[in-house]
């Protein structure tokens, strides 16, 4: 029996939402998220992502590509992309563009992180042009999007997109591991629904892989928090600020800027609050080193994953930071000297 762990042979990379602390402003999370990134390259993780949401008080990741633009400038290595831009909100033949300028800047460094969500409320929907029903037609979207690479469409040119190579990759919200096997491209899984769904996800999508762009096998990325700390006491706190701000979004409709965990001992809840926030704090990997690296061990071996998306937040930047160094150190990333 092989007993080598099963996290050795995987890479390690970051997703940041760009999350707001309270009495934060944007602006300084924004900096934040690029100085990061930074930080990411030298301690050897695969992969900066960024993601999209709009009117959200918490976040302040809501143009991906240009906040990606700004960390490749500052980075050197890491590949950079977005976890992900939301399909539906735009014109496929934008994302191309964007994406295109991306890949003639930082060549080789650029990934395309995709998802179908749209607008969080119906009026940041209104706001954007869209509904829940444009959604509905992402499958020739992706299409289209994907045409702009090769060779064009309809005699429309995605300049300088057009004869680039800018790896996609498919975030998975309901139907998304089919349609990720269905397109031939990477699949971004998270256990938002537990992990036997999510690894019933996965089976779907190497059971119905097709070679297509993204290669001829399945590769699949598992999204998660990670979190590391001196006790499991201390990891588990650090969780507390993600997860009140869930139950916060599930009841109000909107995520608000973390709180730190000594303020949320003393918020009240009710009970569907509770029983929200409870929900969140579970399956989260988190503890001291022997105990992340078991409990990924695991989850590894069980998924078959080829990669890791870590995308923990908490109020404590430091110990945020601290923790992704430590992870990094303990799967035996490459650290730049």
């Amino acid at each position: 029996m092989d007993t080598t762990p099963a996290w050795r042979s995987i890479r390690f990379s970051i997703l940041d939402r760009s999350r707001v602390r309270q009495d934060q402003s944007h602006s300084e999370a924004l900096r934040e998220t690029v100085e990061f990134a930074r930080l990411a390259e030298e301690w050897g993780y695969h992969r900066f992502w960024v993601s999209e949401h709009h009117s959200v008080p918490g976040v302040a990741g809501s143009a991906p590509t240009v906040l990606a633009a700004a960390i490749a400038a500052a980075t050197s290595r890491i590949r950079v992309g977005t976890g992900g831009v939301m399909l539906p909100n735009h014109q496929p033949l934008i994302v191309a563009e964007q994406f295109g300028v991306l890949e003639s800047l930082y060549p080789s460094r650029i990934d395309m992180g995709l998802g179908r969500s749209v607008g969080f409320t119906d009026g940041v929907r209104r706001a954007l042009g869209h509904d829940k029903r444009d959604a509905d037609d992402f499958d020739a979207q992706l299409t289209e999007l994907l045409a702009y690479f090769t060779g064009g469409r309809q005699g429309v040119h995605a300049w300088p997109a057009e004869g680039l190579r800018v790896p996609a990759f498919l975030l998975a919200t309901g139907s998304g591991a089919e349609r990720a096997a269905r397109f031939g491209l990477p699949l971004v899984i998270a256990a938002v629904s537990g992990e036997d769904a999510m690894v019933e996800a996965i089976e779907r999508y190497r059971t119905e892989f097709r070679p297509g762009p993204g290669g001829a096998e399945p590769y699949i990325v598992l999204s998660g928090s990670v979190v590391i700390a001196d006790t499991t006491e201390q990891a588990h706190r650090l969780l507390l600020p993600e997860a009140w701000s869930a139950a916060w979004s599930r009841t109000r409709g909107e995520f608000p800027a973390l709180l730190p965990p000594e303020v949320i001992d003393h918020e009240p809840m009710t009970d569907r609050q509770r029983d929200l926030f409870d929900n969140a704090l579970r399956g989260h990997i988190h503890g001291t080193e022997p105990q992340v690296l078991a409990d990924l061990d695991r989850l590894i071996r069980r998924t078959g994953a080829d990669e890791f998306l870590v995308h923990t937040s908490t109020y404590d930047r430091t110990a945020r930071l601290n923790s992704h160094r430590r992870l990094a150190n303990a799967v035996g990333l490459r650290v730049s000297a």
